[in-house]
C-alpha cells in the first residue's frame, strides 16, 4: 500500500488517479479467491489467523487492491498518455466483435481448469491470465505495447518488493510457501511461480480499464 500511495499521488491527472483507484477497488474482490490457494499453494500467517482457519483473510483483499492499481497504471506513470473514448461506430466494428469473449476469457479458462484438472491453482491462475491477455491482445491490438511494457514494469516492481521481504525475513518463503507442491525453483530466493504470476497479471490487468470503458491510449 505504501508503493500504491506513492504512485497514486505522483500521477498528474484526475483521470489517471480515477483509473488506478477504480481498478484497485474492483481488483480487491480477487482477494476472496484465497481459499483456493490455502494450503495448496501457501499457508501465510494472517490477522486473527483467518487464512488457516477459514481460507479467507483481510491481507488478501489489501494485497489485491494494491497490485491491481499498480499493474493498470504503471505504463502511464512512465509514459505521457491520455485516454480517448472509442466512438460508437468503432465499438461495433469487426475488430471489437469479440469484446465480451476477451473480457470473460480469463475467468472461464480458470473455472474450466479448476473443475477439470488437479493442477495447482497458481498454475491455473497464470495460464488463465496469460490466455485472457492473449484474447485481449487479439481484440485490442492497440493495447499490446501497454500490455507488454506493463508486464515487465510490474514484474520489476514485484521482484524488488519480494527481495525486500526476503531480506527482512530470511527463511520466510521456505516456511510459508508449499514448495513441495510446486516447482520448488527459487530465483534469488523468490518462487518461480510468484514471478510468473507477476508477469501474467501485469500483462492482462494493464488493459482491463481501457477494455471495460471503451477507451484507447494516445501518447
Amino acid at each position: 500500500m505504501g508503493v500504491w500511495g506513492v504512485i497514486y499521488f505522483s500521477l498528474d491527472t484526475k483521470d489517471k488517479k480515477q483509473e488506478m483507484l477504480v481498478v484497485s477497488l474492483w481488483t480487491s474482490i480477487l482477494g476472496l479467491t484465497e481459499p483456493l490457494f490455502v494450503p495448496e499453494y501457501w499457508s501465510p500467517p494472517s490477522l486473527f489467523n483467518l487464512a488457516l482457519q477459514t481460507g479467507f483473510d483481510i491481507e488478501s483483499l489489501i494485497f489485491s487492491f494494491g497490485i491491481g492499481g499498480i499493474a493498470v497504471i504503471s505504463y502511464e506513470l512512465i509514459f505521457k498518455t491520455k485516454h480517448e473514448k472509442i466512438g460508437y461506430r468503432e465499438q461495433h466494428s469487426r475488430q471489437h466483435r469479440n469484446h465480451l469473449l476477451a473480457l470473460f476469457s480469463a475467468p472461464v479458462i480458470f473455472f474450466l481448469l479448476l473443475v477439470t484438472t488437479s493442477i495447482n491453482p497458481i498454475y491455473i491462475a497464470v495460464i488463465s491470465m496469460t490466455g485472457g491477455g492473449l484474447f485481449s491482445w487479439y481484440c485490442r491490438p492497440d493495447l499490446i505495447k501497454k500490455m507488454i511494457t506493463s508486464a515487465i514494469i510490474f514484474l520489476g516492481i514485484y521482484f524488488i518488493y519480494f527481495i525486500t521481504l526476503i531480506a527482512a525475513y530470511p527463511g520466510y518463503v521456505e516456511k510459508v510457501w508449499n514448495l513441495k507442491a510446486i516447482s520448488g525453483i527459487l530465483i534469488f530466493g523468490i518462487p518461480l511461480e510468484e514471478l510468473l504470476f507477476a508477469l501474467s497479471f501485469g500483462f492482462i490487468w494493464s488493459s482491463v480499464y481501457e477494455h471495460l470503458t471503451w477507451r484507447k491510449i494516445n501518447r
